[in-house]
């Protein structure tokens, strides 16, 4: 087997993948900065370094590139929010720096949403995201809710820890950060109190 052959095409890999990742994420912080119908493959490839013909050869087209980066992001927000499980005030912590971070984008998608169906899907993975982020953080206080009632709870742990109650508190209502935390820590305890999680 040829050593040096294998090792120059695992190089070759690397480097296309890590330019991969670089128009990726170059195309995600556009995303925080302007409307989605004002991202242009120019604009996407002079942040990455490199050309457009590259990030053509890579995903195709610019729908190509929205997709996938929309797989990429819901990655990113992922590892951001990971908090301990059952540690309500970890919990509130981890969202709110995770919204100080990047609710201003989200808000920015949310308001796109009605007027571009790819937005739509973004979206929709963002919520579904945040879905399994409350069940997977506040597990032990699901365990003895069951149907609907396990599910009105969910519900009820979703909007608590929503970019929009965020946003009602830290930007509408101009409060700290430690007062937005203490008030949404305040929102979950008070849904629960009556529920002790499973020891």
């Amino acid at each position: 087997m040829n050593t040096k052959r294998t090792y120059t095409m695992r190089v070759r890999a690397d480097g296309v993948e890590e330019t991969r990742r670089r128009i990726l994420q170059a195309t995600f912080d556009l995303h925080s900065e302007r409307l989605i119908s004002e991202i242009v493959l120019d604009d996407v490839a002079e942040r990455a370094g490199v050309s457009v013909q590259t990030v053509l050869r890579q995903f195709g087209s610019r729908g190509g590139l929205l997709e996938a980066t929309a797989t990429y992001a819901n990655g990113v927000v992922v590892e951001e929010r990971r908090a301990p499980v059952g540690d309500v005030v970890a919990a509130v912590r981890t969202i709110v720096e995770h919204y100080e971070l990047r609710g201003h984008t989200a808000l920015m998608m949310l308001a796109q949403e009605g007027s571009d169906p790819s937005i739509r899907g973004v979206t929709e993975m963002g919520r579904q995201t945040h879905r399994a982020w409350v069940e997977e953080c506040f597990a032990p206080y699901l365990v003895q809710r069951r149907g609907a009632a396990r599910e009105a709870l969910i519900d009820l742990l979703v909007v608590s820890t929503d970019v929009y109650t965020w946003k009602l508190l830290r930007r509408d209502r101009g409060l700290s950060r430690a007062t937005t935390e203490q008030r949404m820590t305040q929102l979950l305890n008070s849904l629960l109190g009556e529920t002790a999680p499973e020891a």
